[in-house]
């Protein structure tokens, strides 16, 4: 007599920004139902510009390989061929970007290497395709998310619950599910930690860049000065350039999770000895100070039935370029291990094998992008403000985050996962 077929573990996900989506996109390509919850009431656009590795496109195309076949559409190289392979060009900040140094290049990447970005907007609206109708809920701000029992559930702003054998957060760098995780084992890690800098950024047409900053404008340029930097780069298919300014704020955030309204002559005398050309670019800047924050420790990347994946995990600093690659690298892992789940019992050992294939690598993206922040902005104890070993230094560091084995991982993590169910 066969037994009745069991239905299939019920998985929710929480958040809709690029992890949670590229989740998703996974799940429904490996025919596991999945159910997104969003607090804002459509799709969000906020950001800019992402870099992706190689890593990434194949994080990308082990997720969906129609995934990267769309994004290879919309991505943008650098202009001029002869910066085809460079993640950018360093240069100095002060008036005439280190000329009267004798300085004109200080090129960071690798043969292997092709520079690939895009907008935010673009990357979304692709991933949004794949999406189908029905399978976001949006208005759903989560104030809670417990296990109780073998379920988890979710309690929202607007009165509602969910219930789900899985929730996976995807909700950002302070999201609600950190603390599910975290709060009784290591309270001390649920609070994100101020990187010691804070951003001023925008977006401008490239025809406008290139009035202003000439043959520098087009291809990804990082300008370091002492404590503060500005990293310049196309988007858009070189419709446009996005533009990152760094300071240093040695002082704690005591704003909450808010952004810092500012005036413009603020913004100058942050950035006091830029050549004017980079102050130029401050026209096209929202008034505002961005704090950025990072996860340096987390102990553990799930609890029972309930997992975090991309940010909420690992956020870190932006400058490795790999925050992006890693919850996408994320999504590829755990969307192949929730496929092999066949019944509920089965979902802790699923999280299990993806929190330790997973959170050294990521942990270790976490620090390295805090130290490369350090670099970039002249305050490495070691180093300072020699161009020449800061070029050296990021040539060699950003290796082990492109040339990575992703497939490798996957069938470790699988591996891993059937010797927990004792397949």
């Amino acid at each position: 007599m066969e037994l009745p077929s069991q239905a299939p573990p019920t998985i929710a996900i929480l958040g809709a920004g690029i992890g949670g989506l590229a989740l998703a996109i996974g799940l429904i390509k490996r025919n596991v139902p999945v159910t997104i919850y969003e607090a804002a009431p459509q799709f969000s656009v906020v950001g800019a510009g992402i870099g992706l590795g190689p890593n990434s496109l194949n994080a990308i195309d082990l997720i969906d390989s129609r995934f990267r076949e769309r994004y290879e559409r919309v991505k943008t190289r650098n202009e001029r061929p002869e910066f085809a392979h460079s993640i950018f060009d360093a240069l100095y900040a002060e008036e005439g970007f280190g000329e009267k140094r004798g300085w004109t290049r200080g090129s960071i990447g690798a043969p292997y290497f092709t520079r690939s970005s895009a907008h935010r907007r673009d990357l979304l609206e692709i991933m949004e395709s794949f999406i189908p109708d029905g399978t976001v809920e949006f208005g759903k701000r989560a104030l809670s998310v417990k296990q109780v029992g073998e379920k988890v559930i979710i309690k929202f702003e607007d009165g509602t619950e969910a219930v789900a054998d899985a929730v996976i957060g995807c909700d950002g760098v302070k999201g609600i599910t950190r603390r599910t995780v975290l709060e009784e084992t290591a309270p001390k890690e649920v609070q994100p930690i101020f990187c010691g800098m804070y951003i001023y950024r925008g977006i401008i047409p490239m025809e406008k860049a290139k009035e202003i900053l000439g043959t520098h404008a087009g291809d990804a340029k990082f300008f370091m000065a002492k404590g503060k930097g500005v990293a310049v780069y196309p988007i858009s298919q070189g419709r446009e350039e996005n533009f990152v300014f760094f300071a240093t704020d040695p002082n704690p955030w005591t704003h909450g999770d808010f952004t810092i309204p500012c005036t413009k002559e603020e913004m100058i005398t942050d950035l006091e000895g830029f050549d004017g050309r980079l102050l130029k670019l401050l026209d096209y800047a929202r008034p505002l100070r961005w704090p950025t924050w990072h996860h340096p420790q987390t102990s553990t990347y799930y609890k029972g039935r309930v997992c975090l994946l991309g940010d909420v995990a690992h956020a870190s600093s932006p400058h490795q370029a790999a925050g992006a690659g890693q919850g996408l690298e994320d999504a590829a892992v755990l969307a192949h291990l929730l496929s092999l789940v066949k019944t509920s019992d089965e979902l802790e050992a699923a999280f299990q094998a993806y929190d330790t294939i997973r959170r050294p690598r990521a942990q270790r993206v976490v620090v390295t992008s805090f130290e490369a922040g350090l670099l970039y902005t002249w305050q490495h104890p070691e180093i300072g403000d020699d161009m020449q070993k800061i070029v050296d230094n990021a040539n060699e560091r950003l290796h082990w985050i492109w040339k990575y084995d992703l497939k490798a991982d996957i069938k470790e993590a699988e591996n891993d996962f059937r010797r927990l169910c004792r397949r």
